[in-house]
């Protein structure tokens, strides 16, 4: 007996130096071990022990750090809280950009001596459609040759576009990184909450001469692509080479070269090749525990595009259309959906983790990806009272109600997002990518579209008929989508040997 003891034990030594913990990250997407004291049952006590643990050393890290400063797992605190606060910031660019149109619809009638609606189709409607497609190719980059020149060059294209609305002679001329970054610097127990902040920066998008407004925007977008530059750090750490050739060296000439890209050029030829890269969103996309859950996002995150781009119009036109609200006004109302996802993200976050703990604690230390969708529960009810309620005030042309729904709707809007994308990124860590640039797209496609019919419906048949049908679409794909996925989402995502190479 003693002998045999001893030859399992060299066993479990054997077995715990072949383990590879990023093999098993990426291989057991949405069913991870994160109880050390489970880990010793699962994985064997020699196994177990060499697994790095948090701080407090109550949850296994996922991914498992490298042994290597230069692994962003390992940054300080104040190193990941920084580079979340700039691509937080960044993130609210593109509808940033797109807003200024959106408030800006009455005076840009003006200057060019058009309709309202004309404005609206072709800049906030089609700026919308285009900010989904931009992702799929930017996300094909990123993987490439890394984040940080994507974002650098993608935020300096946007800010020379936006000068040149700015002073724009006339109509003619003026016509999928952050959640990659979360997940390179955060664990896996730490990403919810994280993307509460991040999705706060792209759902809060800022809403009296026009050309101010773009020129404010303009200032904005510089001192973004400012902070990019000084701060910002690569965030790509390529963790299946064996002995990673990229090492972060000191001095001004390194740091230009990884800004502008260089560096990641000279890193593609160890990286995933082009053929797996271009075709990596249509490997993802048609997963059914990734495509139903993101047609019923599509919907909720599109049906909010269309109350932000509309409700200008609800608020600028006289009676009986609407509110007569003056530039200063609307400009005033739009604080509504910026403090809205601010509760939402205080809201969301406490609410992803205490069903993460909850259900990790009734999973005996196992945490399986369908328990971040408990959330849509909770954001449904919100939607439904926020969107009835926004339609009864534009209805009567009551702006107390107006506001009151709006702010709810967009609560509920950002818990569900959250939701989503946290789902999403579970079932398929090593596409995080092209998860953001699909739900991105997605998002888009279900919003675009909204303002072309949301107004002349609501004027022609009543704001409550026409918010409460669009609430009656959501829910019924939430009890379709989430219940199935929630079922059968595990299954799925054996079956589909949850690696997608």
């Amino acid at each position: 007996m003693p002998q045999l003891e001893e030859h399992l034990g060299k066993f479990d030594v054997e077995v715990a130096e072949k383990f590879d913990p990023t093999s098993y990250y990426e291989q057991a997407a949405g069913r991870l071990v994160i109880d050390p004291q489970l880990a010793k049952v699962e994985f064997g006590e020699a196994l177990a022990s060499m697994l790095k643990l948090s701080p407090d050393g109550s949850t296994i890290l996922w991914p498992q750090p490298a042994n290597d400063p230069n692994d962003p797992q390992n940054w300080s605190d104040r190193r990941k809280a920084l580079h979340l606060l700039v691509i937080t910031l960044a993130a609210s660019i593109p509808d940033f950009d797109s807003g200024i149109g959106i408030a800006s619809i009455f005076g840009l009638a003006q200057t060019y001596h058009t309709t309202t609606g004309v404005i609206n189709n072709l800049t906030s409607n089609w700026s919308i459609f285009l900010l989904g497609w931009g992702g799929i190719f930017w996300v094909i980059l990123m993987r490439r040759y890394g984040r940080l020149p994507v974002l650098f060059w993608t935020q300096i294209f946007a800010l020379a576009f936006l000068v040149g609305a700015t002073f724009s002679p006339d109509l003619a001329t003026f016509t999928g990184h952050g959640l990659y970054v979360i997940t390179d610097i955060f664990p896996f127990h730490l990403q919810a909450k994280k993307l509460n902040i991040w999705t706060l920066g792209f759902i809060m998008h800022v809403f009296n001469d026009w050309r101010w407004a773009y020129g404010i925007g303009s200032l904005y977008s510089a001192v973004i692509v400012l902070l990019i530059g000084l701060f910002l750090e690569e965030t790509m750490y390529d963790r299946h080479m064996d002995h990673n050739p990229q090492r972060i060296l000191p001095g001004i000439q390194y740091r230009l070269e990884t800004l502008i890209g260089i560096t990641g050029y000279k890193m593609a030829k160890y990286r995933s090749h082009w053929s797996e890269v271009v075709w990596a969103c249509l490997n993802v996309v048609w997963r059914p525990q990734f495509i139903l859950v993101v047609c019923f996002e599509a919907f909720v995150f599109g049906f909010a595009v269309g109350i932000n781009v509309t409700n200008v119009v609800f608020m600028g036109s006289p009676p009986p259309v609407g509110f007569g609200f003056s530039q200063f006004g609307v400009a005033g109302a739009y604080a509504t959906p910026i403090l809205a996802v601010i509760l939402g993200e205080l809201g969301g976050r406490f609410l992803n983790e205490r069903i993460m703990n909850f259900t990790v604690r009734k999973n005996k230390g196992i945490f399986e990806a369908e328990s971040r969708l408990w959330a849509c529960y909770a954001a449904m009810p919100l939607f439904i009272c926020g969107f009835l309620t926004l339609g009864a005030g534009i209805q009567h042309l009551n702006k107390a109600a107006f506001i009151i729904g709006w702010g709810i709707a967009e609560i509920a809007v950002m818990m569900n997002t959250v939701a989503v994308y946290a789902y999403c990124s579970d079932c398929f860590p090593r596409h995080q990518g092209e998860i953001s640039a699909l739900l991105n797209l997605a998002r888009v496609l279900g919003g675009f579209s909204v303002a072309y019919f949301q107004v002349p419906w609501a004027t022609k048949s009543g704001g409550i008929q026409t918010f409460g049908v669009e609430a009656a679409i959501v829910i019924g794909l939430f009890l379709i989508a989430v219940p199935t996925v929630q079922l059968r989402g595990r299954y799925f995502r054996v079956r589909d040997n949850i690696i997608i190479i």
